[in-house]
């Protein structure tokens, strides 16, 4: 196994508590999983560690864009020619493997059987799909139709899980001052007293941390 392949399997859990937020929204959990896949390689393959951000937080938007896709992207997704050939050698490779186990596989057994990384067997597996039209009319029938409520809590999740990583990503004092003054609504008179700090610190400390989940967010 590649450096790669072990830091993007070492990142499926980021993957799953992104999809898991878009559970019960009328597309199936294995779908929601396999897009966020795409968005971790991409983001792996993106990331620059100079930047100086922790890699959940460039990576949350990522999963995030690619999950929200499957609800939003009501036209063709175009699919290379290459990859569509790949997607079909790893079809006939599964079905060969649930021939062999008398039973459909898991995402994890078909990348071990083809000595793969879960996210990129995913990425073929979904190339390799028909296309799904989410506004398909009663007249399609060449299409399926999938009622989608689009309500803008999709934004409101991505903010969220991309402000969980910002704050994951400081240290335990930073983490401290942002927890008692914005979840346990604290003065910074009363933080400074419980952190042991002079309220001043903590103006000029709260300010800092603040511009840089700023500079997170926007990243």
């Amino acid at each position: 196994m590649t450096d790669r392949q072990k830091f993007i399997e070492d990142n499926l859990g980021l993957v799953h508590s992104c999809a898991a937020k878009f559970k019960g929204r009328g597309v199936e959990y294995d779908d929601l999983f396999q897009a966020g896949c795409v968005g971790l390689i991409k983001a792996v393959d993106g990331f620059d560690e100079s930047l100086g951000y922790v890699f959940s937080t460039y990576a949350v938007p990522a999963v995030l864009g690619e999950i929200k896709r499957i609800f939003r992207d009501g036209g063709t997704v175009k699919v290379s020619r290459a990859l569509k050939e790949q997607a079909r050698v790893v079809k006939a490779e599964s079905e060969k493997l649930a021939d062999e186990l008398k039973r459909e596989p898991t995402l994890s057994e078909i990348a071990e059987y083809l000595k793969m990384d879960v996210c990129k067997v995913s990425e073929l597996l979904m190339a390799g799909m028909p296309v799904l039209s989410l506004t398909a009319s009663e007249e399609d029938s060449d299409e399926r139709q999938i009622d989608v409520p689009i309500d803008g809590e999709e934004e409101k999740i991505a903010e969220k899980l991309s402000l969980d990583a910002c704050i994951d990503a400081l240290n335990e004092v930073d983490r401290s001052i942002i927890r008692l003054r914005y979840f346990q609504s604290k003065t910074q008179s009363d933080t400074a007293k419980i952190l042991g700090m002079s309220q001043v610190q903590v103006s000029r400390r709260e300010k800092k941390i603040l511009q840089e989940i700023r500079r997170g967010l926007s990243a």
